[in-house]
């Protein structure tokens, strides 16, 4: 399998960019995962759960799952992680996932009682954390993969470019068929050339659409499927002419998004209704959202803007910034673009230096994720809210969403804070791009999954 960028580390505590998540998603697992096309969450390494009450969950664990090691998983190890997670010993940077529990304890020999500090609606889903060995699970940083794990794959070497794991049986799910290597290519007109030269089966997401025509020959195929996934603008809304709901909306109506998801993203995208993609179990219908160039040229060819766009050094998100700037730039706004490396981009989207940023959310498992970017409790550096908004309605909903525990409940609430989020303007959903992947011939079984994740490898015959 090729990737774009290099595993920075194997350790799921501390493993943050999404190639090392995912990576570590192969050899670690949790009582929970997500389902692979509605994103609900469903047992892995739990047997099942119960709620007691509001605030009471009891899972009871698989008897037929081991650690890499041999084993058996047991209640202690699932304590032992979670205490983990929240330590500020250990600083894991998912912390925050578990900040709602009060206490985790054993309860029996095959099973764990948590009980939360207050109605929290995401603990099943939060329980996608890897779960460690008990012993290691406050051990220092172990970024070369040899933390024992549930995955369904074993490290076998790891350096800077490349991993490789081999299948073990005792994990969640049935032993893997085939042995597993992950390469970093970061050049993509080389991950295409060893496509077509056989010297890979599996590309997920790291060829730009343009190129995808030639990958359609006999021995490769090119396969997609809808993703849980947000591309959006996020604005600086806090200060200057963005402050101006008014200015937000007008910048939304001059983008034409059918135009660019047809054209740039060769059809392999979804225009952006709200913020939660139509695959998610918490998606309600929207109307589309408008394109009115003459009515944002009204309101914004008097004021004479010029404003900067920032986006990364990709090339397709390179030619879609330019793209929108020249949209914009049809209704009277100057944008100047700008291309910065990932660590740069986030560093001055985090200190405020921006006015405009490009951006995409890869995986939306859970809608409370929106409260890292939208609440005003999560303005840098306490979280990603960037474009430093602070709507009291839009804290209302998000609390609310992670406070009540329903289905429909749920889903109803982020139906209205979408609703909110595109009255003021907050940030401007773009589209939702599709998972696609080009494999060999014994690879085609590969389906990525909703989220673009990638436990389909093992289950490839």
């Amino acid at each position: 399998m090729l990737v774009s960028t290099d595993i920075e580390t194997l350790d799921p505590r501390h493993a943050t960019d999404a190639v090392s998540l995912r990576a570590t998603r192969l050899l670690h697992a949790g009582l929970v995962r997500c389902d692979p096309d509605t994103l609900a969450p469903i047992p892995y390494a739990a047997r099942g759960w119960k709620w007691l009450d509001p605030q009471t969950l009891r899972v009871e664990l698989r008897d037929d799952v081991t650690f890499r090691s041999g084993k058996k998983l047991a209640p202690a190890d699932v304590v032992a992680t979670l205490r983990a997670f929240a330590s500020k010993e250990v600083g894991s940077r998912h912390g925050r996932v578990v900040e709602a529990i009060d206490v985790a304890r054993e309860d029996g020999p095959g099973a764990v009682m948590i009980t939360l500090k207050r109605p929290h609606a995401t603990l099943l889903t939060d329980l996608e954390l890897p779960i460690l060995r008990a012993d290691e699970a406050m051990s220092p940083p172990r970024p070369s993969g040899d933390l024992d794990g549930l995955g369904p794959y074993g490290v076998v070497h790891f350096t800077r470019g490349e991993l490789e794991l081999t299948p073990r049986a005792g994990s969640p799910l049935p032993t893997p068929a085939r042995a597993l290597r992950l390469r970093a290519v970061h050049d993509e007109n080389a991950r295409a050339l060893r496509l077509r030269a056989g010297q890979a089966d599996v590309a997920l997401n790291v060829l730009s659409p343009t190129l995808l025509p030639a990958m359609e020959t006999g021995a490769l195929h090119v396969t997609s499927r809808p993703g849980a996934n947000l591309t959006y603008l996020v604005l600086r809304a806090d200060r200057g002419p963005l402050a101006d709901p008014e200015v937000r909306r007008a910048l939304s109506l001059a983008i034409d998004r059918p135009l660019v998801a047809r054209t740039l993203l060769a059809g392999r995208a979804q225009p952006a209704a709200a913020l939660v993609a139509p695959t998610h179990w918490a998606h309600t219908d929207a109307a589309p959202l408008p394109y009115d160039p003459a009515e944002a040229r009204r309101v914004l060819a008097p004021k004479h803007l010029r404003l900067a766009v920032v986006t990364s050094t990709d090339r397709l998100r390179g030619a879609i910034a330019r793209a929108l700037a020249q949209q914009l730039g049809d209704v009277g706004v100057d944008v100047d673009v700008t291309p910065l490396e990932l660590g740069t981009m986030l560093a001055r989207l985090g200190a405020g230096d921006f006015e405009m940023a490009a951006m995409q959310l890869p995986e939306m498992t859970e809608p409370n994720v929106l409260r890292v970017f939208l609440h005003s409790a999560s303005i840098p550096p306490a979280g990603a809210n960037r474009g430093r908004v602070r709507d009291p309605e839009v804290d209302r909903l998000l609390d609310l969403g992670d406070a009540v525990t329903g289905v429909d409940a749920r889903r109803q609430i982020y139906a209205e804070l979408e609703a909110r989020v595109r009255d003021m303007g907050w940030v401007l959903p773009l589209w939702h791009e599709d998972q696609v992947a080009v494999t060999s011939l014994r690879a085609r079984a590969f389906v990525p999954s909703a989220e673009g994740r990638w436990l389909g490898l093992a289950s490839l015959p």
